[in-house]
């Protein structure tokens, strides 16, 4: 891996908790930071060759990892992984790019179609996986398509059409494809129209959501028919503890990080959870949070 992406970007033993929004996970065997296609493609091949788990990861925004850490590669790509660039009303950022930089950096230039993902604190790889979405937007409204590495370690550019692209669900997720870039179809809009969306939303999430607690955002995902959130509330478990983890008391659909919680701690809450509101109301919750190690 050294030689690869160089001796400052391989870390032994790193604790994830110092990359993940959760602040929670034990260490790493290796946590390998690449800045270039090349270094992910080789990093990718040298890890598939030696028969060693790999995972991609981008902000640690959407992941518990346990306390036991993780045995095999972390390859981060919030680091090194961030160029981005701008032909017309296309904007075609790589995968370690954060929503949060690329809607800004949208609106800078006058271009509509990112407002929506202005607060959302993860990565373009880890939105294209999941296709996240928030305030009537998501990923599939406006991606023209992906650069990937295959499971066959070629590379190829799959346009969005081809990615099956549903409510956290994607092509990129079912086959275990790495998203190098993704290439974004935008419009030219009015730069104060498009400022004021963003102040809009940017205002109900810190009004209605946790953000002054590590959390990995909406713990569960919502179950047709029905919010996660409100069936939490209704099930009396606004506030329930366990460890240093509760349900938030500001929005019962976070799962939060009250200070020193443990994997094992948020795991005990979210079980509770979910057996809770499929006693009272008969609707098993579905994890939105992944799970590693």
């Amino acid at each position: 891996m050294r030689q690869i992406v160089g001796e400052d970007n391989v870390l032994v033993d790193e604790p994830m908790s110092r990359h993940t929004t959760f602040e929670i996970g034990g260490p790493a065997d290796l946590f390998v930071i690449p800045e270039s296609v090349e270094e992910v493609r080789d990093v990718v091949a040298a890890c598939r060759e030696a028969q060693v788990p790999y995972f991609i990861l981008g902000n640690g925004s959407d992941l518990l990892v346990s306390d036991e850490g993780y045995r095999g590669v972390i390859i981060g790509l919030a680091e090194g992984f961030t160029y981005v660039a701008i032909e017309g009303t296309e904007m075609t950022c790589q995968a370690g790019v954060s929503l949060r930089e690329a809607s800004e950096m949208a609106c800078d230039l006058g271009l509509t179609g990112l407002e929506f993902a202005c607060g959302i604190p993860g990565t373009i790889g880890g939105a294209c996986f999941m296709n996240a979405g928030a305030y009537d937007g998501c990923i599939a409204d406006v991606l023209k398509s992906v650069r990937v590495i295959m499971p066959d370690g070629t590379c190829e550019t799959i346009a969005a059409e081809d990615l099956a692209l549903g409510y956290r669900a994607s092509r990129i997720k079912d086959e275990g494809l790495v998203v190098l870039t993704a290439t974004f179809a935008l419009r030219k809009g009015d730069l104060d129209v498009i400022r004021a969306r963003m102040d809009e939303l940017t205002h109900k999430r810190e009004s209605k959501q946790p953000l002054d607690k590590p959390s990995a955002g909406s713990t569960f995902k919502r179950p047709e028919g029905y919010f996660a959130g409100k069936l939490i509330s209704d099930a009396g478990l606004q506030g329930y503890q366990v460890g240093g983890a509760a349900v938030s008391k500001k929005h019962a659909g976070f799962v939060v990080n009250l200070g020193g919680a443990t994997a094992a701690d948020v795991h005990a809450v979210i079980e509770h959870v979910q057996d809770e509101v499929e006693r009272q109301f008969g609707v098993r919750l579905e994890p939105e949070v992944r799970f590693l190690g």
